[in-house]
């Protein structure tokens, strides 16, 4: 295991070239009473002995992590909860440290699936801490400081073990008929079965607490509620090697009105952290179509809104749900924390031009693209004439020829938000938006795109 030893360099300042300019995010107020509002968010599910972490949260500092293993090339929406939840404790006069499963990545934890996770090789591993490290740095203030954020790699402390030193010091800490006990465990091996080697995840995660407590004193780790049997079997480890006392405090997962966790297949698709897998305004378009039974929770759980603020949104959703208030400013926080305000104000853009209010000329080419990414598309060649509207229309949306003419001659069809006159009008070469797209209207809602391609 030591030949990994060098995937990611642990470090405790931020990455400037992954960090987002001064004043590209939204200002966040102080939290006051943390507890007192991740209760008010819905974000405190079960705590060890709230009182007792109530008094050390006021006592001074306290240095709290959560792990986030490398599952996949980016961090997902449904990551923010526990991220967020690091930041609103740095809010609150607190030490966030983000850990990167270098390690416990290369194992997979076992809990909230039914099947067996598929082991990633050693270079998968490294690209994906590498991203996650980069994104988790976005959110974390890295300043010096008491509260000043940390960014750790479990592999530091994990990949020099042997085997040999793993059962011996860690390993015998652990009576098995606890590990089967818990639900992570007991579910599997209910189901499908569960092998040895996730079996050993909760060790690895305790090993993680205990190194974290020694190194830099961290006495709370949060998480959601699938990871309470690993937290407070770390919480065990601790008392039984070191004597020490620690804190556990998680926050339930996040689903939707049907009971869907949000994360990786939310909404119809993956809402990703990065922009290249997740568009902004993809990510602007999922907030603006959340269900109103979950507007109130997301805003709570993925935004820093004010308590204030956002029950008045609450009472407007309840009162005039058609005006979406609640939605609206759901994705523009969304959007201006996951990426920035001048972001919102591109997607704002590109949305309102794409449904006639605006000009689809002044959109620079990614802002286009990415508004015409879900819509309807036709692709004709680079070199020859291209098909009339009415053509174009048919064949993108599925209507009959009838049918397309008809949106003509009534006044319902559009080309780049210009009224189409004929119904044998055939776009000209000016007509081209950045000389690759053509937008195409039914009436106010119904958007395709046209795109050319290499002949």
């Amino acid at each position: 295991m030591a030949a990994y030893g060098t995937i990611l360099q642990v470090t405790h300042t931020p990455d400037p070239h992954a960090a987002a300019p001064e004043g590209a995010r939204p200002t966040i107020a102080p939290v006051v009473d943390i507890l007192a509002d991740l209760e008010w968010r819905g974000m405190l599910a079960l705590t060890t002995d709230r009182e007792t972490l109530a008094r050390d949260l006021s006592a001074g500092v306290v240095t709290l992590y959560c792990g986030f293993d490398p599952t996949a090339d980016s961090l997902h929406v449904g990551n923010l909860v526990p991220l967020f939840a690091l930041r609103r404790f740095q809010l609150g006069g607190h030490r966030p440290i983000a850990l990167a499963g270098g390690a416990t990545g290369f194992i997979g934890d076992p809990g909230g699936r039914t099947t067996e996770r598929q082991l990633m090789d050693a270079d998968t591993i490294a690209r994906r801490v590498t991203r996650l490290r980069a994104q988790m740095q976005r959110f974390l203030d890295f300043s010096d400081g008491p509260t000043g954020a940390l960014l750790v790699d479990n592999l530091e402390w994990t990949a020099p073990l042997t085997v040999i030193d793993f059962l011996r010091d860690v390993g015998k800490h652990f009576p098995v008929n606890q590990m089967l006990a818990r639900d992570s465990v007991s579910a599997r091996l209910e189901g499908g079965g569960l092998s040895f080697t996730e079996f050993s995840y909760q060790l690895l995660q305790s090993l993680d607490f205990l190194e974290l407590h020694r190194r830099f004193g961290c006495t709370l780790q949060v998480g959601a509620t699938d990871q309470w049997g690993n937290i407070t079997a770390g919480l065990d480890y601790l008392r039984r090697v070191d004597q020490a006392a620690g804190h556990a405090l998680t926050f339930p997962l996040l689903t939707d009105a049907q009971g869907q966790k949000l994360g990786k297949s939310t909404g119809g698709g993956s809402m990703w952290i990065d922009a290249e897998m997740t568009s902004p305004y993809a990510l602007y378009q999922f907030a603006l179509n959340v269900d109103d039974r979950d507007v109130g929770t997301y805003l709570r759980l993925l935004t820093f809104v004010g308590k204030a603020e956002v029950e008045a949104l609450d009472a407007e959703t309840t009162e005039r749900p058609q005006a979406r208030a609640a939605q609206r400013r759901l994705a523009e926080e969304l959007v201006a924390l996951i990426h920035t305000p001048d972001e919102v104000r591109r997607v704002q853009a590109a949305s309102a031009a794409l449904f006639g209010s605006g000009s689809l000329a002044d959109l620079d080419v990614h802002s286009l693209a990415a508004a015409l990414a879900e819509a309807p598309s036709v692709t004709v060649p680079d070199a020859g004439g291209c098909p009339t509207v009415v053509d174009l229309l048919a064949e993108g949306l599925g209507l009959s020829k009838s049918d397309a003419r008809r949106a003509v001659r009534e006044g319902g069809a559009y080309l780049n938000n210009a009224k189409v006159a004929s119904d044998s009008a055939v776009p000209e070469e000016q007509d081209w938006l950045h000389g690759r797209y053509l937008v195409l209207r039914r009436g106010k809602r119904t958007v395709m795109v046209v795109q050319r391609s290499a002949s």
